[in-house]
C-alpha cells in the first residue's frame, strides 16, 4: 500500500506539472481558431450593435425633422423681429403678420418636440410611422403653403417690398425651404406608410413628367406675381411705367400660357400615361421661345421682376424647365430615328465596311 500511494502521488505531481502545458496549447488553440475564423462579437456587442440598427431604422426621416426646426426656429425669430419692428398701418397686413408668426412658433414648438421623440428608441414608436405623425404633416404642409404665399406677396410687406424686392432675406429664404422640407416630410411618410411612391410613380407614369409639373409650378408663380404687380402698380393709375406695365402684362400672358399648355400636357400624362409626341414638342418649343424673351424682358432693368423675389427665381426656373424639355424631346428623337434605321435595313442585317476583293484572273 506504501508503494501505491507513493507511485498515485507521483502522478498527481506529474499532472499538475503538465496541466499549464496543456492550458497553453489549449489556449493557443482557440487563440489561432478565432483568428482564422474571425473573431465573433459578444453577446452584449451583438445586442448593442442591433439597438443601433433599430434606432437608425425607426428614424428614416429624422434628418428632414431636424432640417425643418432649423428652418421654423430661423423663420420664427425673422417674423417675430420683423413684427415688432413693424410701423404697418394697414389692419390686414397687420393680421397676416400675425398668422405668419403664429404658423412659425406652432411649427418650432411640433418639430422641436418631435425632434425629441426621434432621440430615443422607445418614444419613437409614438409618432415615427403612425398616423399622428402622417396627419401632422399634413397639417404642416398645409400651413407653410399659406404662410408662403403670404410672406410672399409685397403687398403685406413681411418679406417684399411694394417694387417685389426681398426685403427679409431669413423670411423669404428659409420660409420657402421650410415649404419644400414640409412636403418631401409628407411624400417620405406617404412612400414608407402606404408604400406610394410619388417621385418613382412620375418617373415610371411618363417620360418628361417631371420637368412638366415644374414648368406648372412655375408658370403659376409667374402669373400670379405679374397679375399683383400689375394691380399694384399699374392699374387704376398706379405709378408704375409704360415699359414695367407693358412687360408685366406679358408676364402674365406668359404665366397663362405655360400653366395652359403644361396642365394640357400633365392632364394627358397622368390620365393616359403618354401624350402625342409632336403636340409635346411643339408645346416645349414654343414655351422655349416664349421663355427666352420673357426672362430678358421681365428680369431686366426696367422689368418687374429686376428685384430678387418670386418673379425673378420662378421666370427663371420656368425657362430651365422649357429647355430640359427641349433637350430631352430631341433626345427621344434622335433615339427613334436611330432605332427606325436599324429596323429598315432588316433584322439581323449588321451594317459593315466594303471588302475589296481582289480579282484573281489579274494575278495569274
Amino acid at each position: 500500500s506504501f508503494i501505491f500511494s507513493c507511485e498515485k502521488a507521483k502522478q498527481e505531481k506529474d499532472h499538475r506539472k503538465e496541466a499549464p502545458d496543456q492550458d497553453r496549447r489549449s489556449l493557443a488553440f482557440h487563440h489561432n481558431r478565432r483568428q482564422r475564423q474571425g473573431k465573433q462579437p459578444t453577446p452584449r456587442q451583438q445586442g448593442s450593435t442591433t439597438m443601433t440598427d433599430l434606432d437608425s431604422a425607426r428614424s428614416p426621416r429624422f434628418t428632414q425633422w431636424m432640417a425643418f426646426f432649423v428652418f421654423a426656429t430661423i423663420t420664427m425669430g425673422a417674423t417675430i423681429e420683423a413684427s415688432n419692428s413693424s410701423s404697418q398701418q394697414d389692419e390686414k397686413a397687420t393680421r397676416y403678420e400675425s398668422y405668419a408668426k403664429i404658423v412659425t412658433i406652432v411649427t418650432f414648438s411640433v418639430t422641436a418636440l418631435i425632434v425629441l421623440l426621434h432621440l430615443n428608441g422607445v418614444t419613437s414608436l409614438f409618432i415615427v410611422g403612425t398616423k399622428l405623425e402622417g396627419l401632422v404633416c399634413i397639417i404642416l404642409a398645409g400651413l407653410w403653403a399659406a404662410t408662403v404665399a403670404i410672406v410672399s406677396n409685397p403687398r403685406h410687406g413681411i418679406a417684399l417690398d411694394e417694387n417685389n424686392g426681398i426685403i427679409n432675406g431669413n423670411i423669404y429664404y428659409f420660409s420657402w425651404a421650410g415649404f419644400v422640407c414640409s412636403v418631401t416630410l409628407l411624400v417620405s411618410y406617404l412612400r414608407s406608410a402606404f408604400h406610394v411612391d410619388i417621385t418613382g410613380e412620375m418617373k415610371n407614369r411618363s417620360a418628361r413628367l417631371s420637368y412638366w409639373s415644374a414648368l406648372l409650378a412655375a408658370s403659376l408663380v409667374v402669373m400670379g406675381a405679374s397679375a399683383s404687380i400689375y394691380d399694384e402698380e399699374c392699374a387704376n393709375g398706379g405709378v408704375g411705367s409704360i415699359v414695367k406695365c407693358r412687360r408685366t402684362k406679358f408676364g402674365i400672358g406668359l404665366g397663362a400660357a405655360g400653366t395652359i399648355m403644361s396642365l394640357a400636357i400633365v392632364g394627358m400624362k397622368i390620365a393616359t400615361a403618354r401624350a402625342p409626341f409632336l403636340i409635346e414638342a411643339l408645346f416645349s418649343f414654343l414655351l422655349l421661345i416664349c421663355n427666352a424673351f420673357g426672362v430678358s424682358y421681365i428680369t431686366s432693368h426696367q422689368g418687374p421682376g429686376a428685384p430678387l423675389g418670386n418673379l425673378y427665381y420662378f421666370s427663371w426656373i420656368a425657362f430651365l424647365s422649357t429647355f430640359m424639355l427641349c433637350a430631352s424631346c430631341l433626345e427621344d428623337y434622335n433615339a427613334a430615328k436611330a432605332m427606325s434605321g436599324d429596323a429598315s435595313r432588316g433584322p439581323g442585317v449588321v451594317s459593315s465596311p466594303e471588302i475589296q476583293v481582289e480579282n484573281m484572273d489579274d494575278t495569274i
